[in-house]
């Protein structure tokens, strides 16, 4: 029996997150497992990097699960993606003995897509938060994100995995906007990359910053935001389809395979580019 890491990629849309649930609820876990399963000719348990909500995406998921394999990676991640339904796929699989995806994790990052449009675009709707005719002041919601930056206490934008620990101070080492112009309207994509987040932390914070885009709130509300550790006070969560857990951090040698993109393979992302 050995122990394999591996990159998973997919599409959320129709899964009510990664975490297995009673069935017939349909989650990515699931999926994956039976996928294995398949393959293993036994039962398989997955564990992973971090638990997407339903309708969220992954391009840098990490999983890891034992089997006996007596022929190469590269044949596993093919047999695996085989028996995977179309919007689900492995990138990359090696082997690891004692990997714990989770616990061995140094940071996890995340992207947030909002675009702004004269009309629906149906092609962006299943990644990116459509937003129709509605400007934002992305200056503003830059210093918003950098406020971010740094050791925190995020309760006032997500609440800490009960009944596993009552911690909601996170490190922030990435917090920032990017906008760009597209033949559709405007692009906004927040990239965060930290230690660990909170149960909402990330469309919390992406409801907040866009009201402080609006100018429905300023700075210093943001900032109260924050140090008020009160979650009634961040009261708009970003809708999840335009959350992506695009890559996970680990010391090597995990943190070599992590990083490396599976350059030929069609991800979420590739997806998202297309479409725009």
């Amino acid at each position: 029996m050995a122990r394999f890491g591996a990159i998973l990629s997919y599409d959320g849309t129709a899964y009510q997150g990664f975490q297995r649930q009673p069935e017939p609820t349909p989650t990515i876990q699931a999926e994956v497992e039976c996928a294995i399963a398949a393959i293993a000719r036994r039962a398989v348990r997955v564990t992973a990097a971090g638990r997407t909500d339903a309708g969220v995406h992954a391009t840098g998921q990490v999983i890891a699960f034992d089997v006996s394999w007596k022929h190469t990676d590269q044949e596993l991640l093919r047999a695996i993606n085989s028996q995977l339904p179309r919007d689900i796929a492995l990138q990359r699989v090696w082997r690891q003995a004692g990997f714990h995806p989770r616990f061995d994790a140094r940071w996890r990052q995340y992207r947030y897509q909002i675009a702004t449009v004269c009309a629906r675009h149906p092609l962006l709707s299943r990644f990116v938060w459509q937003r129709i005719g509605e400007s934002m002041d992305d200056a503003s919601m830059r210093e918003a994100a950098a406020i971010c930056l740094g050791e925190h206490d995020f309760a006032a934008f997500g609440a800490a995995p009960q009944p596993e620990s009552n911690n909601t101070v996170r490190q922030v080492f990435i917090s920032r906007w990017e906008t760009r112009k597209e033949e559709f309207g405007t692009r906004y994509t927040y990239r965060i990359r930290g230690t660990a987040f909170l149960y909402h932390m990330v469309r919390r914070l992406v409801g907040t910053m866009v009201q402080v885009g609006e100018g429905k709130l300023t700075i210093r509300d943001f900032r109260e935001i924050m140090l008020s550790k009160d979650l009634e006070q961040a009261k708009v969560l970003a809708p999840p389809q335009g959350l992506v857990l695009e890559e996970v951090g680990y010391p090597e040698p995990a943190a070599a395979k992590s990083s490396e993109r599976a350059a030929q393979t069609v991800t979420v992302e590739a997806a998202l580019e297309e479409s725009s």
